[in-house]
């Protein structure tokens, strides 16, 4: 597994693995605790590990969460999604920086999303399954949304949107998620 750093974001982190590919398919290690902690990442503090599964056009996000933030380990194992991360930390070096991604099931490649950072996909196929390994037990208290349309943040989806919660439709603005995560 080969990771490399975000150069936009301090702390995120790209981990590629290397598929075995035949004419079965592929076999791949999306995991490893000691290159994990070779990469500054703790493969003991993971709390908890989830799956969605969403159609094509969906956005999933702009979230982040207050309090102590959320890291998390971020995989699409099926399909694929343009995947988006924002720095909100603002003691960071890359604050306000924001970077985005496309990630496939069939390259396995996962995001590490520092805590501080809202992170945010749109599923590019249908259908497109992202796994999340998340370093905290989830608290609905602490999340916070961020409109996916912001013009601060003016992230060029590139499909329409065809679907969304009801919490990310209502989502506030960047400047009014910020007040939130003071």
């Amino acid at each position: 597994m080969q990771v490399s750093t975000v150069p936009r974001i301090a702390g995120a982190l790209l981990l590629r693995p290397q598929p075995h590919v035949d004419e079965r398919g592929f076999f791949s290690r999306t995991f490893d605790a000691d290159i994990a902690r070779e990469a500054g990442i703790d493969p003991a503090g993971f709390a908890q590990d989830s799956l969605s599964r969403s159609v094509r056009g969906v956005v999933r996000g702009m979230h982040v969460r207050s309090g102590q933030g959320e890291s998390k380990l971020v995989r699409c194992s099926y399909g694929a999604v343009f995947d988006v991360i924002v720095d909100l930390r603002p003691d960071s070096a890359t604050y306000g920086n924001l970077e985005s991604f496309e990630l496939r099931g069939d390259e396995q490649v996962s995001l590490y999303v520092p805590a501080g950072c809202a992170h945010g996909f749109q599923a590019l196929t249908d259908p497109a399954d992202v796994s999340y390994r998340i370093d905290r037990p989830h608290d609905p208290r602490e999340d916070v949304s961020i409109a996916f349309d912001d013009p601060e943040l003016a992230i060029a989806w590139p499909l329409p949107v065809t679907l969304m919660s009801a919490r990310d439709k209502k989502a506030p603005s960047l400047a009014e998620a910020k007040a939130l995560l003071a």
